[in-house]
């Protein structure tokens, strides 16, 4: 089968079209017919930044074609999505049946990907803020996969004002077509009135300004891996900071996993929620796909069909 790898780190332009076996599944494993693979940005940063190449992890969307020994839900013939932690890049990818979501009926595989993975990052996150009828929300890298889909799920839950953070105003159009009140870019001097609660995709530098944003008693859920520095002093006025990583979730809370899964596709089936795909790229094409993440040039989910 056809895999993207890479020998070494860097840029795009270092990702390699490979040809190895096609995987087994080992125990609670699914083997999937890949249909559509979404990228994501911390799969993009660690090929340029980790100290030693591994797997292209990301979401994948596809068919069941084999199981493991202890598969209890999930047989051949499923059509499932979830996040792929191993090699996903590929034609066929190994997912843990823990991790995997049945695609209803109706949806595609692309639908999926653009929907399921970001849309459980960014409603846990949002949780994580623990969000009041009324209260005003501050999205950061809002066009992203993860970003739009946070900023219409703020106002679904009630947020009465959401800004949105970018890199460009090129992107204000399809951010206000999606909720946002308010679109800043981050070298803007203010990003307009506090708000009761943060979201950051970025982090590193970002932090201090997202922290900056909030009222007193604010809430910042930081949910990237762009790092970055909290100072005791940035907290006054009761402010705080938490930490969101979904796998945990997965892993040790799996009844509310299963439960946002289930309220995302709800969303989408009532046209409350829309997932963007900014654009999808063949398998051979993943370099171009990582330089659109690295550009920060997407609206919405970025794609690769195999």
């Amino acid at each position: 089968m056809r895999r993207v790898g890479y020998a070494r780190n860097g840029g795009p332009e270092v990702l390699e079209l490979e040809s190895v076996d096609v995987p087994t599944p080992g125990p609670g494993q699914l083997l999937v017919r890949v249909d559509a693979i979404g990228v994501t940005l911390p799969v993009v940063r660690r090929v340029r930044e980790a100290a030693q190449p591994g797997p292209l992890g990301g979401e994948i969307a596809g068919e069941v074609v084999a199981v493991g020994e202890g598969v209890t839900d999930c047989m051949p013939g499923y059509r499932v999505t979830g996040p792929c932690f191993g090699h996903a890049y590929a034609e066929y990818a190994l997912l843990d049946e823990s991790m995997a979501s049945t695609i209803p009926d109706g949806a595609s595989a692309v639908d999926a990907v653009a929907l399921v993975r970001g849309g459980l990052v960014a409603l846990g996150a949002l949780d994580a803020a623990k969000p009041e009828s009324g209260d005003s929300a501050l999205v950061t890298a809002a066009a992203s996969g993860v970003g739009h889909l946070a900023v219409q799920l703020a106002r679904i839950r009630g947020a009465k004002r959401v800004t949105a953070a970018v890199s460009d105003l090129s992107k204000t159009d399809f951010l206000t077509d999606l909720g946002a009140d308010d679109v800043v870019t981050y070298d803007a001097p203010t990003w307009g009135d506090p708000v009761d609660f943060a979201l950051d995709a970025v982090g590193g530098d970002l932090l201090t300004q997202a922290l900056a944003a909030l009222a007193p008693g604010g809430r910042l859920v930081t949910l990237g891996s762009g790092g970055g520095t909290i100072h005791a002093d940035d907290l006054a006025d009761a402010k705080s900071v938490i930490g969101f990583q979904i796998a945990r979730i997965a892993k040790e809370d799996p009844e509310t996993y299963d439960h946002w899964r289930q309220e995302l596709w709800q969303y989408v089936a009532s046209g409350q929620l829309r997932p963007a795909v900014h654009a999808e790229f063949a398998l051979d094409d993943a370099a171009a796909a990582h330089a659109v993440i690295e550009a920060r040039a997407n609206l919405g989910k970025v794609v690769l069909i195999p």
